[in-house]
């Protein structure tokens, strides 16, 4: 019997040890995830004026998947020069018409 308990404990410990490794993964993910939609909202904030931010943070409330879209379509124009920084609200307004013409024909059923 004193083989069964000794092999029990180090299965627990075994569980234990994988339980702890897969609770330090999450939270690596998490923090990473953190660092990245900083460094995100601290490019939107160079590119966009107050009140385009305010506009973006706004349509993040409604449609998070259209924010998420859009963040990464200013951020690569004005990575890429394609537009001039700062982003306004009437230049906002066309990015986010185009954008979400292209999201909402992903979405477009026919029955």
């Amino acid at each position: 019997m004193d083989g069964e308990g000794f092999e029990d404990r180090e299965i627990e410990e075994i569980r234990r040890r994988k339980a702890m490794e897969e609770l330090q993964k999450k939270a690596e993910l998490e923090r990473q995830a953190q660092i990245a939609a900083a460094q995100r909202r601290a490019a939107l904030k160079q590119i966009l004026t107050p009140e385009a931010l305010a506009r973006l943070d706004n349509i993040k409330v409604v449609r998070p998947e259209l924010a998420e879209a859009l963040e990464q379509q200013l951020i690569s124009l004005a990575a890429s020069g394609r537009v001039k920084v700062p982003i306004d609200d009437a230049t906002l307004k066309k990015i986010l018409e185009s954008v979400y013409s292209q999201t909402r024909r992903e979405y477009r059923f026919k029955l």
